[in-house]
């Protein structure tokens, strides 16, 4: 049997699309002799659809596209599964189900629907879905196969010290006699989530003593990030096939014979967060309907950072950067603003704000007569570069990214409708300490368009004279892993302290600022997930109450 994983890259309600894509991935998959080709979960609607699946609309024109795809492909010697949106069998509960589909010969042959539905971090499909009951092997050429959605083949009781289920949908269909295990998937890219996916596939690879396929999606869908990486096992857990991270693939490989095509993943994982980063801005500017972005340019880390993943991303002539000195700007941000953008071949612009920002406090000064200066006088040059930026943003039509990273987001050191201005917070959820080394690799990209000097100078807003970002936050080394401790692993400020030998009240003070700062993380663009644990739809807490560590 030879079986072809398709990778693509899908956009949530682009039917026609969607459907196009995989027509074409069937077709090359049958002229290279494939007997059955497997796409993602929900490939025919994208992931993840949300309330969208409530619309009869959109239920009915998922409908209507499954049967055009089967069809479509019905002169193919293979057989194909396909995701989709299903209608629930049963009159009580959810009405659609999560679903896979086998097409041949124009027909739908099998129908799996998902058993486990997974409400942790970004996924709430109990929402939405009604789990299937019961689950039963597809015979197809002569071999019993055990056909899974993503969570479904994630719950290996001798994998996880507690399993969130008390079912194994694997464990049921190997009762049942199967040979052989394809798992179709819409798993999220996070640091480390491609080498957990094979420890766990091996795990019940070696465990059921049967070849696994794992098909994943791959592209960026609003916050989230599929990186693909599929790949096939035999029953010892030796990879036999793979496709590319980060981009849409096909390969070919026979379970049985234990043969297959390796294409390359990304090894070094610094590597492979820059490309995730790549492929969300990307993506997320196309199936919104952006073509160009706006980066304001500071000189400094962040900033350079972003505009280079924003230059891999759509192309150097798609990317302005803005430079907006104030008062309070050193010339060698200046320099390293413009130096960085004609390495990187963008459009650049100096605008100043120091005359605007005197006109501000001139304005304001019979209101702030008696007061002195504080974080009021720095919030106020933010915001006045954000109208500069969103006035360009209308005028030009470009969608302006934001610059601030995790470590800053997380302790609130960042301004409302200032520097959180934007429609994409393109590094958002990229701690500080690794925001220097996604820009190392930013430099073997883009050949050292980020100066050197931009590395080894202080961290500063350049909102006061000589201000520093130690002014008021711990260096990001110290900081850094007391916010994965407390967001990421959730532990409690007391094992926190212990783990990193740090005073407790040190721990106390900075947990409470994440809290105490909700309110602004929830007013922020959406943002890229490539952490365990990102400030988006997989971390939800009030922002008015009372508990604090």
């Amino acid at each position: 049997m030879r079986i072809a994983p398709a990778q693509n890259n899908t956009t949530v309600g682009d039917f026609e699309g969607n459907r196009a894509l995989m027509r074409e991935f069937a077709r090359r998959a049958a002229a290279r002799g494939a007997d059955l080709v497997v796409f993602p979960e929900l490939s025919l609607t994208g992931y993840p659809p949300r309330d969208l699946v409530e619309k009869p609309s959109f239920l009915e024109r998922t409908e209507q596209h499954l049967l055009g795809l089967a069809a479509e492909t019905a002169d193919l010697d293979l057989a194909l599964v396909c995701g989709f949106v299903g209608r629930a069998p049963s009159s009580a509960g959810k009405r659609v189900t999560n679903s896979a589909a086998v097409l041949y010969r124009g027909r739908i042959a099998f129908r799996q629907d998902k058993v486990l539905l997974p409400t942790y971090d970004v996924f709430d499909e109990a929402r939405y879905f009604q789990p299937a009951q019961r689950q039963q092997v597809l015979e197809l050429a002569g071999r019993r196969i055990a056909l899974t959605i993503c969570e479904d083949a994630w719950n290996d009781k001798q994998f996880w010290e507690r399993p969130l289920y008390d079912r194994d949908p694997v464990e049921e269909l190997m009762r049942q006699g199967a040979e052989l295990l394809v798992s179709i998937n819409a798993s999220p890219y996070h640091m480390g989530k491609r080498e957990l996916r094979r420890q766990i596939f091996a795990n019940t690879a070696r465990r059921h003593r049967i070849p696994i396929v794992y098909v994943n999606q791959v592209g960026g869908n609003d916050e989230l990030v599929f990186d693909g990486s599929s790949f096939a096992m035999d029953a010892d857990a030796g990879v036999i096939a793979s496709c590319l991270s980060f981009a849409e693939d096909l390969v070919l490989f026979e379970p049985f014979a234990r043969q297959g095509e390796m294409h390359e993943n990304l090894a070094d994982e610094y590597e492979a967060v820059y490309e995730a980063l790549v492929l969300g801005t990307r993506d997320y500017l196309a199936k919104c309907g952006f073509r160009s972005v706006l980066v304001g340019l500071s000189g400094g880390i962040d900033s350079s950072l972003v505009a280079a993943i924003a230059t891999s991303a759509l192309g150097r002539e798609n990317v302005t950067g803005v430079a907006m000195p104030g008062p309070f700007s050193s010339p060698e941000s200046l320099e390293d603003a413009r130096a960085l953008a004609g390495n990187l071949g963008i459009r650049f612009e100096v605008i100043p704000i120091t005359s605007l920002y005197e006109g501000f406090l001139g304005t304001l000064q019979p209101l702030f007569a008696g007061a002195p200066p504080d974080v009021t006088e720095e919030n106020l040059q933010a915001r006045i570069r954000a109208l500069i930026l969103m006035a360009l943003s209308n005028k030009w039509g470009a969608i302006v990214l934001t610059t601030g990273n995790k470590s800053e987001l997380a302790v609130g050191y960042c301004t409302l409708y200032g520097d959180m201005s934007g429609g994409l917070a393109v590094i958002s959820d990229v701690p500080k300490t690794l925001v220097y080394e996604l820009a190392r690799v930013a430099n073997r990209r883009h050949s050292d368009a980020i100066p050197e000097r931009v590395f080894r100078k202080p961290p500063s807003a350049e909102l006061r004279p000589n201000q520093r970002d130690t002014d008021s936050l711990p260096p990001y080394e110290v900081l850094d892993p007391v916010l994965r401790a407390y967001i990421e692993d959730a532990l409690p400020a007391r094992e926190i302290a212990a783990r990193l030998d740090l005073p407790l009240d040190f721990v106390r003070h900075i947990v409470n600022k994440v809290d105490r700062n909700e309110y602004k993380r929830q007013q922020a663009a959406p943002g890229l997930k490539v952490t365990t644990k990102a400030f988006g739809s997989g971390r939800r807490f009030p922002i008015a109450q009372k508990f604090v560590e």
